[in-house]
């Protein structure tokens, strides 16, 4: 298979409820020699777009619209002309953040080609309202934003966020999927399906 995933870390901050902070994010690239997508814009076009390396960008998938994960959407769509595509149900976050409306509306279902492989949009609300993974059988990978990460479901103590709505994603839209599918995350280092089945029933047992 020609598809390859890379990474590219940024580095910014994230605001929310009068608060700031440091944050990097991952940023994901996904396709082959030709063409690719790119799930979140965080931070830095410039970064990413020397990632995509010249290539055709079909879009821009972004996995929920907290400000450090679609703040250089705007940039990164106009230097490489890709659409950018967000859940509607996060379309108050986006607005805090851009005067300009995303390209399109993701709904749960939807599916990206892209090198030969299928990315697919689930809605998996709970760290935002409309937080998304997206999901590709052939590369056994899962790409879920803030939603799972190794160790446990993402944060949900700030506004338009709650603890059973995420548990309720995770364990309907992403334990679901093969033990063997790596999750690669928004922030930090990628870890399992398999390995996080456990975990989080001890953060259900916790009531986080």
């Amino acid at each position: 298979m020609s598809v390859r995933v890379d990474r590219v870390v940024t580095s910014g901050t994230f605001s929310l409820d009068g608060g700031t902070w440091d944050v990097d994010n991952n940023v994901w690239v996904i396709g082959d020699e030709e063409e690719c997508v790119v799930i979140d814009a965080a931070h830095d076009a410039k970064a990413i777009v020397e990632a995509v390396a010249g290539r055709r960008v079909l879009a821009v998938l972004l996995t929920h619209a907290h400000d450090d994960h679609i703040g250089a959407a705007g940039d990164l769509g106009a230097a490489t002309g890709a659409p950018s595509y967000l859940h509607p149900d996060d379309r108050m976050l986006w607005d805090r953040v851009h005067a300009f409306a995303p390209d399109h509306e993701l709904a749960d279902g939807d599916v990206f080609d892209v090198g030969g492989v299928r990315l697919q949009t689930l809605h998996t609300p709970g760290h935002a309202p409309g937080a998304c993974c997206f999901y590709s059988e052939e590369l056994e990978a899962v790409f879920t934003g803030d939603t799972l990460f190794q160790g446990g479901p993402g944060a949900t103590g700030r506004s338009f966020s709650d603890f059973p709505t995420i548990v309720e994603s995770i364990r309907g839209k992403v334990l679901t999927l093969p033990a063997a599918t790596v999750v690669h995350t928004g922030h930090g280092n990628d870890t399992t399906v398999g390995a996080e089945a456990p975990d989080l029933a001890a953060w259900i047992a916790r009531g986080h």
